[in-house]
Formats: C-alpha cells, sequence, structure tokens
C-alpha cells in the first residue's frame, strides 16, 4: 500500500486570536516550530516533540498540529498501531490509529480539537484506511477539565464524530475494564470487505478462544 498524504490548512479563529490547522506537515517543519511547554499529556514537552517528530518520518505517520504562530499548540497523530496492542496483529497496512490528540488548556473548548480532526479527514487518502481510536478514561485531563468520568467521554465522542469516528463494541480486556473506555473508528468508504472483516475479527478475538 502506498501511503500518500496530502497537505491541508484551516484558519480557525478563537477568542485568543487565529489559529492555522494543518497537516500532515513533515518532520523538518515540526522540529523547526516551537513546541508549547503546556503539551504535557503523554510526557514532557521536549520528548513529545521529538516522539512527533518521529512519527512524521514513518511511511504511514501523519502529524496534524494547531499552530499559532511559530508555536505548536495542540496536534493529532496517526500511525500503525503499536505492536504490543491487538490492533496490530492482523498486520493490516490499511489500518492506522489515531494515538494521540492535544490541545493546550488556554484552546480548550474553542472547537479546535475538532478542527484537527476535520483537517485530518480532508486528505482523501483516508478513505483507503479504517482509523481507529481507543479511549482510555486514565489518560484523560478530569482534574484540569473539572469535567467527570462520563461528561469527559462525551466531549470526546463528540470530538471524534467531527472526523467522523463512531463507537464500535469489542472484547479487548483494556477497554473493557472500564465502562468510560471505548473504540471508536471510522471504516474508509474504499475499504475492502476483506479488511472489514478482519477489523471484526480483533474486535472480537476472545470469542475464538471458546
Amino acid at each position: 500500500m502506498i501511503h500518500t498524504k496530502t497537505y491541508n490548512s484551516m484558519q480557525k479563529e478563537t477568542v485568543h486570536g487565529t489559529v492555522i490547522i494543518e497537516g500532515p506537515v513533515p518532520s523538518e517543519e515540526i522540529a523547526r516550530l516551537q513546541f508549547h511547554e503546556d503539551l504535557v499529556a503523554f510526557r514532557a514537552p521536549k520528548q513529545q516533540h521529538q516522539a512527533i517528530i518521529e512519527i512524521a518520518k514513518l511511511p504511514e505517520g501523519r502529524i496534524i498540529i494547531v499552530r499559532d504562530q511559530e508555536t505548536i499548540v495542540g496536534y493529532c497523530t496517526y500511525l500503525h498501531p503499536d505492536p504490543l496492542e491487538r490492533w496490530s496483529q492482523g498486520n493490516m497496512e490499511n489500518l492506522i490509529e489515531l494515538g494521540a490528540i492535544e490541545v493546550i488548556p488556554k484552546f480548550r473548548g474553542t472547537g479546535v480539537g475538532k478542527t484537527l480532526l476535520r483537517v485530518s479527514m480532508m486528505d482523501d487518502a483516508m478513505e483507503d484506511y479504517i482509523t481507529i481510536t481507543t479511549e482510555y478514561y486514565w489518560h484523560w485531563d478530569l482534574k484540569g477539565t473539572g469535567l467527570n468520568v462520563w461528561e469527559y467521554r462525551k466531549v470526546m465522542e463528540k470530538m471524534m464524530q467531527a472526523g467522523g469516528l463512531e463507537y464500535f463494541a469489542t472484547d479487548d480486556p483494556e477497554i473493557s475494564s472500564h465502562p468510560a473506555n471505548c473504540l471508536m473508528a471510522k471504516i474508509g468508504n474504499r475499504v475492502d470487505n476483506e479488511s472489514i472483516q478482519q477489523f471484526d475479527q480483533l474486535r472480537f478475538m476472545n470469542r475464538f478462544m471458546y
């Protein structure tokens, strides 16, 4: 499978000024930009900046960013699932994971998260993929937002739906370990039936063990 990446961008007016939402952004451009110090959800900002530079270098890797002038204030990542996750077990070239999405507190609630996902899906090549995301409540900033687990889950669902992702059932033990956790996915309109069946088998692996 040839991983084509077509750049798209959109301006977004917010109460804090206009930001640019763009991508997929090449690794050299990500390296050139500043990375905001409030992007701390996954690891220290310096390390996370390096991590997204490396993802952008992968054949399938896609980084969409929110840029406030020369500073990255939000981003989302797309790449093949982690080899340790069940979603990688089918070695599906056309299965890609929305691995991380983060926006600095200043720009939360302004709609930039939804716009990140919309810009991601503006690339027609995304119709060749099954795009998944796994939502775990322990990654959520409940303290910073003041939301409870269910309120935050609703916010995440609405944001993912902006990119066309919908809820899918699964027996994955980590997702099943808490009712707020969930799997969401978007099946591109050019994905073949064989791939959809393979995805269904990955979603329900435990039923084949009896």
